[in-house]
Parts: C-alpha cells; structure tokens; sequence
C-alpha cells in the first residue's frame, strides 16, 4: 500500500448545485448509502467511515469480497442495501450500528453492495494526483473481472443521458446526481465535486432521543453519506406524540454495545455546557429534563456535547438542513413504513 494512504484518510466531499453542470464532468448516480473506503492490505482487509472510523465489523460480507483485491488497493464508494428493487438508506443504518454479535445475522438478512466510484491507490502507488479520466478507466479494468458485490458506480458524460437518468432514477431511490471535473485530482476534505438532489430534505435514521422516549425533546439521527450523530431542532408537540407512539414499539429490540458512531458514554457532570448544565436554556434540547435517564442507563455523548438516549436504528424521519451560521437540522415528519 502506498505510504501515504494508511487509515484514515480525508474522503473528497460534494457541494450543492440547482443545475447540471455543462463541460468535461462525469456524472455519476448519487445513492442513499453509507459512504466506506476499503483498504486491502497485505494483511487483510481495513473499512473506514466518512469520519475515519473502522467499520469493518459491521459489513463482514464487503470486507470478505474485498479480500479478492490486489494488496495495494484503495476504494471509495458507498455501502448500498437493495430492498424490494429501491435502495434501502435505513437497512444500511441499520447495519453500519450493529455490534459484532448480529453482523453476521444481519449480513445474511440484508446483504450489502458497494458501489465504487473512485481508486485512490493500487499497489504502491497513490493515485489521487491523477485526473478523474485515469482514476475512472483504472477503476472499471481493477473492478470489471470481480463482479457483485463489488461494483464501479454507473458513469456518463454525456449530459442529456444525466439529465435522463437525474429524472428517471428517482423511482429506485436514487437521491440525485454527483458531478466530477473529468481533469481534476481527488482532493480529500475539500469540496470539489458537485451534487445536483431531487430534494433539499433528506431521510435520516434515529438513533436516540434526547429527553426520554416516552416524551422525546429532539432526536438525534444519522444523515446518509455520514456516520456522525446529528442533533435535530425541538420537536413539535405532535411529532412528538408520534414519535412516542413509534417509540414504544420499538423498545423492545436491542440497542447494540456502543459504536463510534453512536456517541460515547457521559454524565451530564462529564460535559461541561452539555445537557446537564444549568445555564442550558429552559426548552433546548441539549438541557436534560427531569425525565432524562442517566449514564447508569446507557445514556451517550453527541459530537456536540448532547447527552442522549439511544434507541434501536428502525426509524427513519425526513429532515431538513438549513446552511445557516448556526446550521439546524429540522424533523419534517415521521416515514411510515409501506
């Protein structure tokens, strides 16, 4: 493996945009997974998250195909789950959260894809200077001979084919297009790459509640393409009645032992400014009510601090964003499962 790409790397990033580009670009599906870049080692086989952390654990089936790479390989892509012919972001949540102990099971259950869409290294050889062009045509010859599980994500450049699928592809739940400069290098962190979504919301799993779940404040859920805890506005009072209600049912599965992804656990005492801090403004969600379970309860730390409850991954809520000083993420409603 090249020497410069060891675990973790900083993955490239995609910025919003209301049009089709027009000029040299690939325009590449852009589909509700989990973003994972697999390192084939001489030793093995390594996954990490958008934010870095390993995930090998939870996707045993991706990482067992992925022993059929050369040593050397570097890919980033996104973890796919295919339910009923539509792309299933809740089943990969689902998947990405689970303890060691049901990732067997689950990979069974629901078997994972993974769609590539770039080649980072081969051999010992980085190749992120190289433009998109190369990287893509080294991709579909390394990938090609492999087949499914492991696959190159579909690519045009022709626009009107783009603009084509963009308005068909919705139907199997594909969230949009992503757009890449046919000359440009991979740049990990920064944002050069474009993205074109059908919608400015999206469905967004929950894994816990601050408050209780029997009267939940706001949620905290994961946003596909990420694996790092987001802490959403107030809920309203009939949301939250709903979400009670969904709530309950779903108290009865188990939460797995705790994962990077799923927060850390705290006390209120643990985090200064966090939910247990006075000074927390009466009706913020990051001020623990009375009712709020304490560590002694597996209570666990969001990036910014929240203290929380987790729940088991199985619902899924539409969200909004607001790229704002202060972004928020705002629960639109609850999904009803078919």
């Amino acid at each position: 493996m090249s020497p410069q790409l060891r675990p973790p790397v900083r993955v490239a990033l995609a910025r919003s945009v209301d049009s089709l580009p027009q000029g040299p670009y690939a325009y590449e599906p852009k589909f509700d997974g989990h973003r994972l870049v697999v390192f084939r080692t001489e030793e093995g086989v390594l996954l990490q998250a958008r934010s870095g952390r390993p995930v090998g654990d939870a996707f045993p089936d991706l990482a067992a195909a992925a022993e059929a790479l050369p040593a050397g390989t570097v890919l980033d892509g996104e973890v796919v789950i295919w339910t009923g012919g539509r792309t299933d972001f809740a089943a990969v949540q689902k998947r990405a959260l689970a303890g060691r102990a049901r990732a067997a099971a689950l990979a069974r259950e629901l078997p994972a894809s993974y769609a590539a869409f770039d080649l980072l290294a081969a051999g010992a050889t980085d190749l992120r200077r190289l433009p998109y062009a190369r990287r893509r045509d080294r991709l579909v010859e390394l990938l090609a001979p492999l087949g499914p599980p492991l696959q190159a994500v579909p690519m045009t450049t022709d626009p009107e084919l783009a603009a084509t699928w963009y308005a068909s592809l919705r139907a199997i739940g594909v969230e949009g297009l992503v757009m890449k400069h046919l000359e440009h290098p991979y740049r990990g962190g920064r944002r050069d790459w474009q993205k074109l979504r059908h919608s400015d919301t999206h469905d967004a799993v929950v894994i816990g509640v601050t408050g209780s779940p029997a009267r939940p404040t706001a949620l905290v859920v994961i946003l596909p393409g990420d694996d790092t805890p987001v802490v959403s506005g107030p809920l309203g009072p009939g949301l939250r009645a709903r979400l009670a209600a969904a709530l309950a049912e779903t108290r009865a599965a188990p939460v797995d032992t705790p994962s990077a992804a799923a927060g850390t656990a705290s006390t209120a005492a643990d985090t200064p400014g966090g939910p247990g801090d006075p000074k927390r403004a009466p009706g913020d969600p990051k001020r623990a009510p009375a009712d709020t379970p304490g560590a002694g309860s597996g209570a666990r730390t969001a990036p910014d601090g929240t203290l929380y409850t987790p729940v088991p991954p199985e619902l899924t809520v539409e969200v909004q964003q607001t790229a704002t000083r202060t972004p928020m993420t705002t629960i639109v409603r609850l999904r009803v499962p078919d």
